[in-house]
């Protein structure tokens, strides 16, 4: 009985309304007072008996819910029949519920809209070559899938044949279509705007980006901020308390309808509904423009950060560096060149990419006994030769000797912004390569944005030379520049501004970020970057695009903004009203419902501005939320 009655509580919110209408229209029309009364007790029975088992099911558990403050209230209004306070005000409470969980959900359309665009089918090549329309969830990894014109792309994969123009605003929040060609990635909920590709399926079901996207959104919105937590225990406190006073106001005046009314008043349904809505309106938003934030406790902790520390290659620059310079040393070189791609080839480092394409055709050897310095190269066996490949630092470990010419080399290419990458053969050094990267397009603009909001220390940490860190650093104006750190050094240097009070971000997206994302306050992962970052990390930005981090701390800020003035808000209404039923003649208990529903409607219009935050002067288009 009590699921069904609530299962029908919009129905009977509804009757309950027409109820009182019919009521007034008797009273004042016809001046007919059966009617009047008969409408009024059966709208307020209707209206309470809702309320009454929310009530009784949160006394259950113990929870002194605002249900059992509006249920005394008008069992007592029933009792000495005042029907008309009664029927109003169980009605406006109803009424209330509706139009807020109608608003609600308009703040978690983010997530709606991302589940109603996953893809559920695909065509997928059978044994005789031709392409068959299966479930998405019978595509297994490896499988060949061709995508037409206009249809989603059901798995993230890599484009085997043909080429096309895809949209993928589910993805990067960018609704500006991505030019697709042989080799290049997709990813699953995109859509292809022209053009028909042939993909090999490398990332199925909750593995692909978008469903990563969709499941840490829904965890988010899930999640609860400190913020919350304190609403929740001061609920607790706050309830009972108000009905503490209505019973005090009762036993020194004897007026039933003064403590009734204190009862219907002290209801603090705006504190609690209005810094959820902030929260996930904020989370929404991010996931509309390519932010991933992990979590409500995220946007308080982000929102109040006040150093940056950055890793550099992949992060601050493209990540796709090529050889600039080179110095050979001694004979040989064509096969120490060999042995260098050998081992280069089994390496996904974006530096061992930029060797490669610099070899070229070469010979290739069997590599064995791999063996990866953390923080210095690599140092394997080929056709029974040693060859360590790394750093200045690994050609000390490996007791390479240095002689003057090459340790003038290896200061000029540093000067010249260079990565450095020695090779080293039965440890004498054969190979210097200078490597550079380019810094991001638009960058330095995001981050002057950033200290335009308030961030003080912008600081690059990389695993890379001092010189070549120095460069980068004045190129964009950061605040300091570490070079030659290991990922022990840059977890030690981030501890180390903690312990001085400061609220500190990392961003990141290699496995030797994943310690100092972990230690971070708030760990900032760039999309394309390994699973381990991304894990590890608090926000991510979609596709590595850059650009949305201003974007993301903005949102923050302005969310964290936007919870203080709900509370604000809440509070003072309920202030405001406490204060009219003692020191005014106006007040009554219907008028007060219907402020007190009012201001719930306003925390929940106020927190859903945030769907629409723009972050100013970032995007001229838009409006932004203040």
């Amino acid at each position: 009985m009590q699921i069904k009655i609530l299962r029908q509580k919009n129905r009977m919110t509804w009757m309950s309304g027409i109820l009182i209408v019919i009521g007034f229209i008797a009273h004042f029309g016809f001046n007919n007072v059966t009617i009047f009364n008969t409408t009024f007790i059966i709208a307020s029975i209707l209206g309470v008996a809702p309320i009454a088992i929310q009530a009784y099911q949160a006394l259950k558990v113990k929870v002194v819910s605002i249900d059992v403050l509006v249920t005394i209230a008008v069992i007592g209004a029933f009792l000495i029949q005042n029907y008309e306070e009664s029927a109003i005000v169980t009605f406006l409470f109803l009424f209330g519920g509706y139009l807020e969980q109608r608003t609600l959900n308009q703040t978690r359309s983010a997530i709606k809209e991302l589940t109603e665009i996953a893809p559920e089918s695909a065509l997928k090549q059978i044994e005789d070559g031709e392409f068959e329309e299966v479930d998405v969830d019978d595509v297994d990894e490896g499988d060949i899938l061709l995508v037409k014109t206009g249809a989603k792309v059901p798995v993230d994969g890599t484009v085997l044949t043909g080429e096309g123009h895809i949209n993928e605003a589910s993805i990067t929040g960018e609704s500006e279509p991505v030019s697709k060609r042989e080799g290049t990635n997709v990813f699953a909920g995109t859509i292809l705007e022209n053009g028909t590709i042939q993909i090999r399926a490398d990332r199925v079901g909750e593995d692909t980006t978008f469903g990563k996207i969709i499941e840490l959104v829904e965890e988010a919105q899930d999640s609860k901020s400190e913020a919350e937590r304190f609403i929740d225990r001061f609920s607790k406190w706050y309830t009972p308390a108000v009905l503490v006073l209505a019973f005090i106001v009762w036993l020194f005046s004897r007026n039933v309808e003064l403590a009734i009314t204190v009862l219907v008043l002290g209801c603090p349904g705006a504190l609690v509904i209005g810094v959820p809505v902030s929260n996930v309106a904020g989370i929404g938003n991010g996931a509309r423009n390519g932010v991933l934030l992990k979590g409500s406790e995220v946007i308080h902790d982000f929102s109040r950060v006040d150093t940056i520390l950055f890793d550099k290659t992949g992060t601050l620059t493209v990540g796709n560096p090529e050889v600039a310079e080179k110095a050979y040393y001694g004979s040989n070189i064509d096969e120490v060149l060999g042995y260098l791609a050998s081992v280069e080839r089994e390496s996904d480092h974006p530096l061992a990419k930029a060797v490669l394409k610099d070899i070229g055709e070469t010979t290739f050897s069997t590599v064995e006994d791999t063996e990866v310095v953390k923080g210095g190269g690599i140092v394997a066996t080929v056709n029974g030769h040693r060859i360590a490949i790394g750093n200045v630092a690994l050609m000390e470990q490996e007791n390479v000797t240095l002689n003057e010419q090459a340790e003038a080399d290896i200061w000029a290419f540093e000067k010249n912004g260079n990565s450095l990458v020695l090779t080293a053969v039965d440890g004498k050094l054969k190979v210097l390569m200078g490597i550079r990267d380019q810094i991001r397009p638009g960058v330095k603009k995001d981050l002057q944005a950033l200290k335009r909001l308030g961030v003080k220390n912008l600081i690059v940490l990389s695993g890379d030379n001092q010189g070549t860190v120095d460069l980068v650093s004045k190129e964009l104006g950061l605040t300091e520049a570490h070079g030659h750190m290991l990922p022990e050094d840059k977890a030690a240097y981030l501890q180390k501004l903690q312990a001085k009070g400061q609220i500190v971000a990392f961003v990141g997206d290699g496995v030797n970020d994943s310690p100092s994302l972990a230690l971070a306050d708030i760990g900032i992962a760039m999309g394309s970057g390994t699973d381990v970052a991304i894990e590890t990390s608090d926000v991510v930005l979609m596709n590595s695009d850059f650009s949305r981090l201003p974007h993301a701390l903005g949102l923050t800020k302005t969310t964290a903004r936007n919870m203080l003035q709900n509370i604000v808000i809440a509070v003072g209404v309920v202030i405001i009203l406490l204060a009219s039923v003692f020191f005014s003649d106006w007040m009554n208990m219907s008028i007060g419902m219907l402020v007190h529903e009012a201001s719930i409607l306003v925390v929940i219009f106020n927190g859903m501005r945030l769907l629409r935050y723009r972050l100013r002067g970032h995007n001229v288009n838009s409006d932004s939320v203040n």
